[in-house]
């Protein structure tokens, strides 16, 4: 009994020195990584406690959180929203404009990741990666007035269109038009800057695997398909579930900028609803905070979804 309690303590003190050890080995970087945990701490966790003003009844800034003035509603703004005449239009409209914009936007960083790391010129792959990273650096104020000079009244496809006998379309007014000027634009600004993660995997890819492909006679597209995109599968599947996660978060700011009277029926998404009902119009932050607190639980339950079908078929997963 006394060698088996010596042989336990042994082993923890083992495991208590090589814990101890490794911690004084990783001391620089956790030091360089504390600031950002801090950061993250203030700025995503402690906020989340805001989360109670979807109870309450009519929250005003100043307000207790904890002791509401008005008292307590309970689930009373979620029944509102879901009553709302605005309910259904919304998430139809919300929906719409994040699975088009997924669907053209998550394989297209994939696809120019392989393109670069195929070039054959290392020159010429970095010049198009800095080209195709400098949208990202655009401002969404900017990339709207840039829409305004491509498609407005006076712009240059009207331009283009009456000087071929045309007639100049308001495309900011057509409803139509929304959605691929939003979704094109926005991977246009993004796709390069997305292709960054993808890009760093396939530099991990061991040149032994594509010279024993040339020895084999794979072309370079065969080596791409079988060396290149394995290689980054684990990556993609792990942004598939990120991006799946954050599916219902589109911003506000992109399609509130580009609003008119004549588009509302289709840029009026629950981002830029939330914000009017929580600070232009009707100032209801109490109900706003509900309407946003329902969209980031849709967005927690696609995530759980899309983790547990990744890992359930490809042994990827964020947990």
């Amino acid at each position: 009994m006394t060698t088996a309690k010596a042989s336990a303590e042994l082993v923890s003190r083992s495991r208590g020195s090589k814990a101890f050890r490794r911690l004084r080995e990783n001391s620089p970087f956790l030091v360089m990584l504390f600031p950002a945990v801090v950061i993250v701490f203030l700025f995503n966790y402690l906020p989340i406690y805001g989360v109670l003003i979807a109870f309450h009844k009519d929250f005003v800034p100043g307000d207790s959180i904890l002791n509401p003035v008005g008292g307590w509603v309970g689930l009373q703004n979620f029944k509102n929203f879901f009553e709302d005449v605005q309910f259904w239009p919304l998430m139809r409209n919300t929906f719409l404009l994040c699975i088009i914009g997924f669907v053209v936007g998550f394989p297209l960083p994939i696809i120019v990741s392989l393109m670069l790391n195929a070039t054959r010129g290392r020159r010429t792959a970095k010049i198009l990666q800095t080209i195709f990273n400098g949208p990202h650096f655009i401002s969404l104020v900017v990339l709207i007035g840039m829409l305004n000079i491509f498609f407005g009244h006076y712009g240059l496809v009207n331009n283009i269109k009456e000087s071929l006998g045309g007639e100049r379309t308001q495309y900011f007014l057509q409803e139509s038009a929304f959605r691929p000027m939003y979704i094109l634009s926005s991977n246009w600004q993004d796709f390069g800057w997305s292709a960054i993660i993808y890009i760093a995997a396939l530099s991990n890819v061991d040149p032994g695997q594509h010279e024993a492909a040339i020895l084999d006679g794979a072309s370079r597209f065969q080596r791409v398909i079988h060396v290149d995109l394995p290689a980054i599968m684990p990556m993609v599947s792990l942004m598939l579930i990120m991006s799946i996660g954050g599916l219902m978060g589109v911003g506000y700011e992109k399609a509130f900028l580009m609003q008119t009277d004549g588009n509302l029926g289709v840029s009026e998404l629950i981002s830029t609803y939330v914000y009017r009902k929580g600070i232009l119009n009707d100032t209801n932050q109490s109900y706003a905070t509900a309407i946003g607190l329902f969209n980031s639980i849709i967005n927690v339950v696609l995530l759980i979804i899309a983790n547990t079908t990744s890992k359930k078929f490809s042994n990827n997963s964020l947990w």
